[in-house]
This record gives C-alpha cells, sequence and structure tokens, in this order.
C-alpha cells in the first residue's frame, strides 16, 4: 500500500511529524508531497521545506521520501500509483475542511481514499502559521518544531 501525504509544511511542525510517523507504519511506502505554490503566505521556499523535512524525519523511517509537487493532490497521488492520500485532523475546524476536499477527491479519483489520522492530543492546537507568528514575534517554539526547523525560523525572522 502507497500512501501519500500532501501539504505546505510550512514549516513542518511536530504534529505533522508525528503523523509522519504514525503513517509511515500503515503504509509500505509514504510520500510526504510538498506542495511548491500554495496560495497561503509562505515564508520558506520548496526547496528549504524539503531539507527542513528531510532534516527532521527520524532516521529509523526508512519507507517515506519527500518531493514537491504542484496541481491536484489526488492527480499526483495517480501518477505516483498511491491509493491513499494521508490527512491529519485537529479538533473541530479541519473536519469541514477536510472532508470537502476528500469528497472532491472522490469525485476527481474515485480509486484513491482519504485516510485521516487524529492528531495527537498535545498537537491539536498547533499549525504552521501560528508557529511563525509566534516565532516572527519572538516567543519561543522549541516545543512545537524540531530543532532544526527553531533555527531556521530565527534565521528568517533576524
Amino acid at each position: 500500500m502507497k500512501g501519500i501525504y500532501p501539504g505546505s509544511f510550512d514549516p513542518i511542525h511536530n504534529g505533522h511529524l508525528d503523523l509522519i510517523q504514525r503513517a509511515s507504519k500503515l503504509f509500505d511506502h509514504l510520500t510526504v508531497a510538498v506542495y511548491s505554490e500554495p496560495e497561503k503566505n509562505i515564508l520558506f521556499s520548496a526547496e528549504e521545506r524539503v531539507k527542513l523535512i528531510e532534516n527532521s524525519i527520524d532516521s529509523n523511517i526508512n519507507n517515506v521520501d519527500i518531493v514537491v509537487f504542484s496541481g491536484l493532490a489526488v492527480e499526483f497521488a495517480k501518477n505516483l500509483k498511491a491509493e491513499f492520500i494521508l490527512r491529519g485532523l485537529r479538533a473541530g475546524f479541519d473536519f469541514e475542511l477536510e472532508f470537502e476536499m476528500a469528497l472532491m477527491w472522490k469525485k476527481l479519483q474515485p480509486d484513491i481514499d482519504v485516510v485521516c489520522l487524529m492528531s495527537s492530543l498535545e498537537y491539536q492546537f498547533v499549525y504552521s502559521s501560528r508557529i511563525k507568528e509566534v516565532s516572527r514575534l519572538g516567543g519561543n517554539v522549541t516545543d512545537l518544531v524540531p530543532s532544526n526547523v527553531v533555527d531556521a525560523l530565527k534565521v528568517k525572522f533576524e
């Protein structure tokens, strides 16, 4: 079984890493798909995001790769011959957005299913946009992101 985990990962945080680690046990292979040009306020380039992810993933996980993609995630999954798209769910707000997206993806590619994992309790409030904001304002995010991301955020906001 092959899955993809698409997202902007700007930056990757411990909630993302928790999902990657857990999903690596569910799938024979998991591709972390870094969306190249999301319609968001992006701090890190796609290449920087890939490097941050590569340097954050536990070295014991050997069935995960990281790639950059553009276009529809469901089309990217089809091109990779992935059967599943992984999504994480935090409390409340995420469910509606992910449910609508899953229905659209199912309409576009009926053979690809969406697998949702509930975020671990300690990461229910963790969003990349909040991490960037807190970091920009000088707050401490060391418990929310890997150390290489803390360093990269400091460089961006100095």
